[in-house]
């Protein structure tokens, strides 16, 4: 049998990789089970159960032939002789490289099979598979922290990017019956939901459109022209969940620093002009200065994460998000914005949109958490009469509108037109809602103090 291709480590090669596990034996019971019994290829298939994780090659070939041959063999064995057969066929027309298994080796093997006992030894295949991902990854590791050229942002959220895959995901092979839905059905209809799952957007009837606030697992897209207030009606969703209902938040500022923001937050929240605070006048207002110190003590315990790095990439959020996950219990995360994150390598600026897109989505639905993201939109609006935005306003459109969940688009008409009877008043456009109605909600925007306002009475 095939030994470990990489050898023992020595001292005179120390970047060489370690022996990595492996089961030789439960890869041949598994094999020579699959020649008695072909009909287990697709039952351990539907269990997650992946050939690849065969290290010996040659038994691999032979799972893989037994998958070729299983559909004329469902109801029989298929043996060896079929079996060596077909590895002949792939050896002589170049498929295979190396040199398979003879037919009397196959006829050996054959007389190790074990029907009835396939799962377990292809459970113990699959974890000294993830056992010697967990020591590839630990090398690669070393190799990186020994790099002259190491980095700490792209290396270490590269290597917890790999870490994630050391455990293939099993579940997407799993089906449901739809009988076995009913019941579930049956009980919702019956059963008034709760908001306890739910974020509070911090505004009522937001919260009533969305039946009690932001979901698990939603993408949320609110998309604005520039200087139309993204950022402020982000931070106004973090502080509705972190500072008053005390849920863990996150905030990835990629455009104002956490001077700005700390600035905002506490305008927001204390009524005190944004300009104020930056011009360091609130001395002398003496109420102004005990609203700020009253608001202080409320917002300093708020598990509001705040993060203003320039260079965000989707590893590196995928990285913070499981820590804080993990340990804080994250609930929400605020992308400001979009289409100033890292981009992958594309071939084009729409293709790596849509795949940074579609990793927000999966980040979302993984974690089970809410993710918002403020994206800006092209110059539609201004072209038009009628300068209100549309969902296919959002820059690389397509995949943002696939992917979300919710889209939500800012207007106010007092930035286009400054007598507007309507100056101080901002329309949350829900352009998209899946699974639920769309609606326009009026609400008060307030500059001077960083944020918008509920028009709607409790």
């Amino acid at each position: 049998m095939s030994t470990d291709p990489w050898g023992e480590p020595t001292d005179d090669q120390p970047n060489t990789m370690p022996a990595l596990p492996a089961d030789f034996e439960a890869e041949r019971i598994v094999v020579a089970t699959a020649m008695a019994r072909p009909s287990i290829v697709d039952e351990l298939a539907a269990t997650g159960f992946d050939p690849a994780d065969i290290v010996d090659d040659r038994y691999r070939w032979v799972w893989f032939a037994v998958e070729e041959l299983a559909s004329s063999f469902k109801h029989g064995e298929i043996r060896y002789v079929p079996v060596a057969r077909q590895l002949q066929a792939w050896r002589a027309d170049g498929r295979i490289a190396s040199v398979p298994l003879s037919e009397d080796q196959l006829r050996e093997l054959y007389d190790h099979a074990q029907a009835g006992s396939e799962g377990y030894f292809a459970d113990r295949i699959t974890d000294k598979a993830i056992a010697a991902r967990m020591v590839a990854h630990g090398h690669a590791s070393v190799l990186r922290g020994n790099s002259p050229a190491f980095d700490r942002d792209q290396d270490v959220a590269a290597a917890q990017a790999e870490l994630d895959g050391v455990v293939r995901a099993t579940g997407d092979s799993e089906t449901t019956l739809v009988g076995e839905l009913l019941a579930g059905v049956f009980e919702r209809a019956v059963t008034p939901p709760t908001n306890d799952d739910k974020i509070p957007t911090g505004f009522v009837d937001l919260d009533a459109l969305l039946c009690g606030g932001w979901a698990p697992g939603q993408m949320v897209v609110v998309g604005a022209r520039p200087a139309m207030g993204k950022t402020t009606f982000g931070l106004g969703l973090a502080r509705a969940a972190a500072i008053h209902n005390n849920i863990p938040t996150l905030f990835e500022s990629l455009e104002m620093g956490n001077a700005e923001l700390g600035n905002s937050i506490v305008s927001a929240e204390a009524r005190v002009a944004l300009h104020h605070i930056k011009q360091g006048v609130v001395a002398d207002d003496p109420e102004a200065t005990r609203r700020m110190a009253l608001k202080a003590a409320k917002i300093k315990p708020a598990p509001l994460h705040i993060n203003d790095g320039a260079n965000l990439s989707m590893a590196t959020l995928r990285g913070r998000v499981r820590h804080l996950v993990r340990t804080e219990g994250l609930r929400l995360v605020i992308v400001d914005y979009l289409q100033l994150m890292q981009a992958p390598r594309a071939e084009s600026r729409q293709v790596a949109v849509s795949e940074m897109s579609r990793q927000l989505k999966l980040l979302a639905k993984e974690f089970q958490i809410t993710v918002v993201v403020l994206a800006q939109l092209n110059r539609g609006p201004e072209q038009r009469t009628e300068k209100k935005p549309m969902v296919s306003d959002l820059r690389e459109s397509g995949a943002i509108e696939q992917d979300a969940d919710i889209v939500i688009l800012l207007h106010r008409e007092d930035a286009y037109e400054k007598e507007s009877p309507r100056a101080g008043e901002a329309d949350l456009i829900v352009g998209k809602h899946r699974g639920g109605p769309t609606a326009t909600i009026t609400t008060a925007f307030q500059g001077h103090f960083a944020r918008f306002v509920d028009m709607a009475q409790p």
